[in-house]
């Protein structure tokens, strides 16, 4: 009989926790898009978060484009965040994604939290985008 290391062990326990906890985000997430959809007059605000960073992208579902979008590694962020996977540099990517909804005349979108608990980094990036003048 041949036996595994304790640590090869542990380490592939992990990997099946962690696939677990994204099959169900990803479960979630479609739930939620049954509702969800974005128009031409009312975009959706969808956000993806990284242990490192985070993502915004503003998108029109009738048409299947995205019109606006943010991350903690846009050159314009990443200069104003130390790091990207924190509650801070959440708030700068929404207040960017918002300005930059707002310059393309985005007023309005709905918001899509991808799966996520409106919690943390999620919700700090939608507090920004609403300061920054963006409705949801």
């Amino acid at each position: 009989m041949t036996t595994v290391p304790h640590s090869l062990l542990k380490a592939h326990c992990s990997e099946m926790r962690m696939d677990k906890r994204e099959a169900l985000r990803q479960r979630r997430h479609r739930r939620v898009r049954k509702r969800v959809r974005g128009t031409a007059e009312r975009p959706r605000l969808n956000v993806y978060r990284s242990l490192c960073n985070i993502y915004a992208q503003v998108v029109d579902d009738a048409e299947a484009v995205t019109l606006v979008s943010a991350s903690t590694i846009d050159p314009e962020v990443r200069g104003r965040v130390k790091t990207g996977g924190n509650v801070e540099s959440a708030k700068i990517v929404g207040e960017t994604v918002a300005k930059r909804a707002l310059e393309k005349g985005i007023k309005s979108v709905v918001f899509d939290r991808g799966g996520y608990k409106y919690h943390g980094r999620v919700r700090s990036l939608a507090e920004g985008a609403r300061e920054a003048g963006l409705e949801f």
